[in-house]
């Protein structure tokens, strides 16, 4: 056991999770009080010594199915052949065999394979009467009749599970399902919509139950690391923003709101606890005279620490939009630690928007009026970065301070129109830093129409930022 839980951290870790070794020993220590059979009590207290955040809980989740699933012939710790599965009676989990289930899952009487049409029938009558136990070995019986599942191939198991709910047909069983409750008649529009409901969440729990099933053969077949590996996502942190589905936007949506929280917490206590300014020449000197010269004990000034002003200039074109829009969240999300944050934004024209998150508490709210209130497009509505800070320079430019840091969000791909670059090297002598946060991996920059070479001459420094975590390490060390 304890050799499979090493082998589970180990998981953890590499899909990111921050694991350290007092936690893998509260692990450890933490199953000693919990029954190896019930899967749910291990869970909980897996997750409850393993996970730091909820955004990691469905990471978590999917390494625990792999690692601790149900083997034909052990229990979860190694042991004697389990019983019928998951710790109580009638659970839904991936161990139920076709022996738990009722006589009738026999076709025709002599235990060969169900027909589509025999399986059909029994899926219907499963969902309606809410029989955990026979929609678990429905979901066996399909996968068997419908996965075609193939020895050896690494594969996640993704297509699997769809081509087996493309032969189920379970959003025809829904309608199928309301029709026959319609023909039975008294039911109001209001019983209708609850008993809708009840049956979507039933059908939920059935593709969970398949996908268990197809994932507990292939950890069968090719063992938890080898399929761990293949079906690991990346964390909300970790997902490429530029390339993220409409899931992992959301996903990363929800993680914005505690990762600024944090970031805030994190920035304020830097400020108070640095005491140490620059090194007090004169007052170093005056000390040594009690040692005969010699500067023992260095003598600093006391820091007087300033918040900075923040210039955000951010590309808002297609191929950068959703990186763009988190970045200026998570800025303004944050904006008490700074003096003054103002946004800009820029297609091939530029526009203030600093307005916009003035107006309302909620950063999100300001970021979806940008692409419906801000005037961004100049001539064609394709990135011209060289013409959107000429204009920044013209109109704004004037008030760049010393004090100001300014941030350029963008791939740095200009159609291959003028870059603008002598722009970028005025702002870098007038302000007190400049950086480049570009969202595309390093090894594509100065390729095809990307021009970022040019700017990077005249940055402090241009830092790849492609997720939410390596947004987080240049903010962090902003201030």
């Amino acid at each position: 056991m304890l050799e499979l839980l090493s082998g589970f951290v180990t998981e953890l870790r590499e899909a990111g999770l921050a694991v350290s070794l007092t936690e893998h020993l509260d692990a450890a220590r933490s199953i000693e009080h919990v029954d190896m059979e019930d899967r749910e009590a291990l869970k909980a207290a897996l997750g409850a010594t393993l996970v730091k955040s909820s955004a990691h809980w469905a990471a978590f989740e999917l390494a625990f199915e792999i690692y601790f699933a149900r083997r034909t012939g052990e229990t979860i710790a190694g042991g004697e052949e389990s019983g019928p599965a998951g710790g109580h009676q009638g659970s839904a989990g991936p161990a139920t065999r076709a022996g738990d289930a009722p006589g009738e899952l026999s076709g025709g009487g002599g235990g060969e394979a169900l027909s589509a049409q025999e399986l059909a029938a029994l899926l219907f009558r499963a969902v309606r009467s809410g029989d955990r136990a026979l929609a678990a070995a429905v979901a066996r019986h399909a996968v068997e009749r419908y996965a075609a599942m193939e020895p050896g191939r690494p594969v996640g198991g993704t297509y699997y599970l769809y081509r087996t709910l493309r032969n189920l047909d379970l959003d025809g069983l829904l309608e199928r399902l309301l029709d026959a409750e319609r023909v039975a008649g008294g039911l109001t529009p209001f019983e209708e919509r609850l008993l809708a409901d009840e049956y979507r969440a039933r059908i939920a729990a059935l593709r969970r139950a398949i996908e268990a099933e197809i994932r507990h053969r292939l950890v069968e077949d090719r063992g938890a690391v080898a399929l761990a590996r293949s079906v690991r996502k990346p964390l909300p942190e970790d997902v490429d923003v530029m390339h993220a589905s409409r899931e992992e936007l959301a996903a990363l949506q929800r993680a914005l709101h505690p990762l600024s929280r944090k970031l805030a917490v994190r920035l304020g206590r830097k400020r108070r606890h640095s005491r140490r300014g620059p090194l007090d020449f004169r007052a170093t000197v005056r000390q040594s005279l009690s040692t005969g010269g010699v500067p023992v004990e260095p003598r600093f000034r006391h820091p007087r620490p300033a918040k900075p002003d923040i210039f955000v200039i951010a590309d808002i074109s297609g191929s950068v939009a959703s990186f763009a829009r988190f970045t200026l969240q998570l800025v303004h999300a944050i904006s008490a630690q700074f003096s003054t944050v103002r946004s800009f934004v820029f297609v091939d024209g530029i526009d203030e928007v600093t307005e916009l998150f003035d107006r309302t508490d909620d950063p999100v709210v300001a970021v979806q009026r940008i692409a419906a209130e801000a005037d961004v497009v100049w001539v064609d509505g394709h990135s011209d970065y060289g013409h959107a800070l000429e204009e920044f320079d013209r109109r704004w430019g004037d008030e760049v301070t010393s004090r100001a840091t300014v941030l350029v969000l963008g791939d740095a791909r200009n159609n291959y129109h003028s870059s603008g670059a002598h722009v970028l090297h005025e702002l870098q002598r007038q302000a007190r830093h400049v950086y480049w946060l570009n969202p595309e991996p390093r090894q594509y920059w100065g390729s095809g129409d990307s021009i970022i070479d040019e700017y990077a001459v005249h940055c402090d420094a241009v830092v790849e930022c492609r997720t939410l975590r390596q947004l987080e390490r240049f903010v962090a060390d902003l201030s």
